[in-house]
């Protein structure tokens, strides 16, 4: 089964046949190693948006490189360099992606779906409207990026670096932010679908006017909710969980 991205709906949508002309299209790279010395070969001719499926890109320094509106598929970049890439517009799906590192790029409306990219570096990483979706980005650090538009749908973010980032009137859909930094992050009015708080750093996050009636708070303490909850909506079963930690029983 072969993958397209459609940009217009900002989902995946999977097709039986996109692109019977994968063979003749020289813009379609298949099951390779990809060095750097290649892929500045191949930019160099005149071509449609880089696809590539099944490729090997682990270790690579492609920092710099213009790789605008370029598709990867099941592709890996194990600890692959991208700091100060053009990746706007490119679109990654069941990639592989651990350490890689993605300072300084430019992903204005990328796409990451299904993607394994635990630890990896976002630093000062241009992500306006970005969407990333049932993606893994277990401590993926973050810190001082541009995320105007920026969403995260399904995604696993244990111990990520977030701090300082907005959510403001967003619905964050089961995301795992447990043991998350998301210091100094705003929540306000947003909704959480699911997902988990459990030991994140909340430290000067605002949630004024957030629902979080379905997220795992963990254990929640009067004093969490005085100094981070303050304005926001819980559940009944929350409520308990509080009153619970004073001491007192509700018969």
């Amino acid at each position: 089964m072969s993958t397209h991205f459609d940009t217009e709906t900002s989902t995946i949508v999977k097709t039986a046949h996109i692109n019977a002309d994968a063979d003749a299209d020289p813009s379609a790279i298949t099951d390779q190693v990809v060095s750097r010395s290649a892929l500045v070969e191949w930019l160099a001719r005149p071509h449609a948006p880089l696809s590539f499926e099944q490729c090997r890109f682990d270790g690579a320094d492609l920092s710099g490189l213009d790789l605008g509106g370029a598709r990867f598929l099941e592709c890996t970049f194990a600890e692959t360099r991208f700091e100060k890439a053009l990746l706007a517009d490119s679109r990654w799906l069941d990639c592989k992606a651990r350490q890689a590192d993605f300072s300084l790029a430019d992903l204005s409306n990328a796409r990451f779906c299904s993607s394994d990219l635990n630890n990896t570096r976002w630093t000062r990483a241009r992500l306006s409207s970005a969407l990333f979706t049932e993606a893994k980005l277990t401590g993926a650090v973050f810190n001082e990026a541009v995320t105007l538009g920026l969403e995260f749908h399904q995604c696993r973010l244990v111990g990520a670096d977030l701090r300082g980032l907005s959510f403001r009137k967003r619905s964050l859909e089961q995301l795992d932010l447990s043991e998350a930094d998301v210091a100094g992050c705003d929540f306000r009015d947003a909704v959480f679908e699911g997902g988990s708080l459990r030991d994140a750093n909340l430290k000067n996050a605002r949630f004024d006017g957030a629902d979080l009636r379905s997220v795992d708070l963990g254990g929640l303490t009067v004093a969490m909710v005085a100094q981070s909850f303050r304005g926001a909506m819980l559940s009944m079963d929350q409520a308990a969980v509080l009153i619970g930690s004073l001491g007192v029983r509700i018969c």
